[in-house]
């Protein structure tokens, strides 16, 4: 673990100096951890994934979900609430169902809760891996802002969905009869929507509250937003519910209740600082375990990690933007840009330490680190050509439905925002 560690930090610095340089070449921060720890992993024996390995992906994503929920604030939606509710509550679900369907006519053999699980844990898309697009001033703000509201909200979303799924695997017997099942379910998500709610309306209003009284400087309020995802997860698990939907609405109550201090600081700059350095650790782990978690896969998950990447993305995409006047192009462009990354790696660890193992885990923590891995570099190399091709073509013919004006995005990573 030493070794590991070290190596580990050693890259955090030289990948992060660089990482401008990498960009010009294509190579964003995912891709180079995700390589740099598959290349560690053939030199020193990494052993498993482990307790410590899953603390460090909860966290990071407790903390992502804050941070991308907490930097969408209310103000800034505005008009676009309807485009943003039609991804979220039309092409979300419609990604699901169509990734289930998909899942049961090509690997039969995993069980239906099984099935749900590959389909909603590859269902959110990441902003972090997004951001070279989302941050690309050659496309047109109210895109932009489309796919980073997107990006921010739907792994919160799905997040019930998965935990449904795994619970229902670890209990398959009763699991479409058996009424405590869907009780305990939702009674986690009152819990966390409670705890979640709590923590982010009175940690934002002291903030707040503390920076109009003078009390403290933009450092420590910064440093005060740090912990309240950690509140909120933490305090949501000692009360049996689920931390990750307690993190993800503390961060949407935390924007509402600080509406006039978005402007003048950045309050999530520890936040976000802390959410990177967290997941390029698990990006590192991710290279280092790759190689044993696809080794099983045969033909078919390849063909369900190439559909998942296109057809059940694109297809709801376009289906929930019928009638939003957006031109083919920006269809295909906002359908091809749902990267899948953070979410989904942490939802396959959840399962690979909740699961007894068996093939079907092994079918479905592989099939999820492969879409995962093609993502990372079709993504990753895509991200700029693609946007200068779509903003040159923007540019060009002047379509009215994409070149509205809208507010600036913000999103992870800002190390990922210049080439």
């Amino acid at each position: 673990m030493g070794v590991l560690a070290a190596v580990f930090a050693t890259l955090v610095v030289a990948i992060t100096l660089a990482s401008r340089r990498l960009a010009r070449l294509y190579l964003t921060t995912p891709i180079a951890f995700v390589g740099a720890g598959l290349l560690t992993g053939v030199v020193v024996d990494a052993g498993t994934a482990g307790e410590p390995t899953r603390v460090v992906a909860e966290s990071a994503l407790a903390l992502v979900l804050f941070h991308d929920a907490a930097q969408v604030r209310p103000k800034e939606i505005g008009r676009e609430r309807g485009l943003e509710l039609r991804l979220l509550l039309v092409g979300l679900p419609l990604t699901i169902g169509v990734g289930y369907l998909v899942v049961r006519g090509l690997l039969p053999e995993l069980s239906w809760p099984m099935a749900l699980l590959l389909a909603s844990a590859l269902a959110p898309t990441d902003a972090g891996l997004g951001a070279a697009t989302v941050l690309n001033p050659v496309v047109p703000v109210r895109v932009r802002r489309l796919l980073n509201v997107e990006s921010g909200l739907n792994d919160g979303l799905a997040t019930p969905v998965v935990l449904f799924a795994i619970a229902a695997s670890l209990d398959l017997e009763h699991a479409i009869n058996d009424q405590h099942l869907v009780l305990d379910a939702l009674t986690e998500i009152a819990i966390a929507l409670l705890v979640g709610a709590a923590v982010g309306l009175v940690g934002g209003r002291a903030v707040q509250g503390s920076a109009a009284h003078g009390w403290s400087t933009g450092a420590a309020r910064a440093t005060a937003a740090l912990a309240l995802p950690i509140v909120a997860y933490a305090g949501s698990g000692v009360l049996h519910g689920n931390g990750f939907i307690a993190a993800f609405v503390a961060g949407t109550a935390f924007a509402s209740a600080t509406p006039r201090l978005g402007d003048d600081e950045d309050l999530l700059a520890l936040t976000e600082s802390a959410a990177d350095l967290l997941t390029f650790a698990v990006w590192f782990s991710f290279g280092l375990v790759l190689a044993t978690a696809t080794e099983s896969l045969d033909w078919r998950s390849v063909l369900f990690a190439v559909l998942s990447l296109t057809v059940i993305r694109m297809v709801p995409v376009a289906l929930s933007l019928l009638g939003a006047g957006f031109r083919p192009p920006t269809v295909a462009f906002i359908g091809w840009f749902g990267p899948r990354g953070l979410a989904s790696l942490v939802f396959a660890l959840i399962a690979l330490t909740e699961l007894d193992a068996d093939d079907q885990r092994a079918t479905v923590v592989g099939v999820i680190a492969l879409t995962v891995l093609m993502s990372v570099v079709l993504h990753g190399t895509t991200a700029d050509p693609w946007a200068q091709r779509y903003g040159a073509w923007t540019t060009r013919v002047q379509p009215a439905g994409e070149i509205r004006e809208a507010a600036a995005p913000r999103t992870r990573s800002r190390m990922t925002r210049q080439r």
